[in-house]
């Protein structure tokens, strides 16, 4: 894994494809994310090493705790940030994609900030 950030994205889409019970296999991620089957696959390895996925003998792919918390993390960041910049007037397209690079970088202080704000900000649309 070369970075936290690819590591990140991995898990979170994991997740999301595992959504309503789905199983997922690498060839989903393969095919979610565009990228080719061999860079999936030692992204798959090196997840495996490090506690945050099992391969059931079919090569079916399931989150442990771990990256369980990782992925739902990202995935809540990606929603909170992505629909912000929405309701902001930032073009869908654009929000999805600047909430993804975001999403990594933020820290947790910020984070909680921006989610505070924007709860605070739904109580008065109310």
């Amino acid at each position: 894994m070369k970075t936290q950030e690819s590591a990140e994205n991995y898990l979170e889409t994991i997740l999301m494809l595992g959504q309503d019970g789905r199983r997922v296999r690498s060839i989903d991620i393969v095919n979610r994310l565009d990228y080719a089957k061999p860079s999936v696959s030692v992204a798959m390895k090196h997840l495996r090493a490090a506690g945050r996925i099992e391969t059931d003998a079919e090569g079916y792919i399931t989150l442990t705790g771990s990256g369980r918390k990782i992925a739902e993390t990202m995935y809540e960041r990606h929603m909170m940030i992505s629909d912000w910049l929405i309701s902001l007037g930032v073009g869908k397209e654009t929000a999805v994609n600047d909430a993804c690079r975001m999403e990594h970088v933020m820290s947790e202080e910020s984070f909680l900030a921006v989610k505070g704000h924007i709860e605070e900000g739904k109580k008065y649309a109310e």
